[in-house]
């Protein structure tokens, strides 16, 4: 039977964003970006009573909005 991983101390999580931090990089307002965590467009991970987002998730996001530059 396999357990589940634990990082190591070589392995390296992503940064972890808060809601305003993510409306802040999106330019959005937090309940958009509560509605897309509970809509599922955006992962995150509630500890307690909050709600993180891995970085990398924000900038996918970031990136399906923005046509790149001609």
């Amino acid at each position: 039977m396999s357990t589940p991983s634990t990082p190591g101390p070589e392995e390296e999580l992503p940064p972890l964003l808060t809601v305003t931090e993510v409306a802040r990089m999106l330019r959005l307002s937090k309940m958009t970006v509560y509605r897309m965590i509970h809509d599922g467009r955006l992962p995150a991970i509630r500890i307690g009573r909050a709600y993180r987002v891995p970085e990398p998730a924000a900038r996918a996001v970031y990136a399906q909005f923005v046509e790149p530059s001609r």
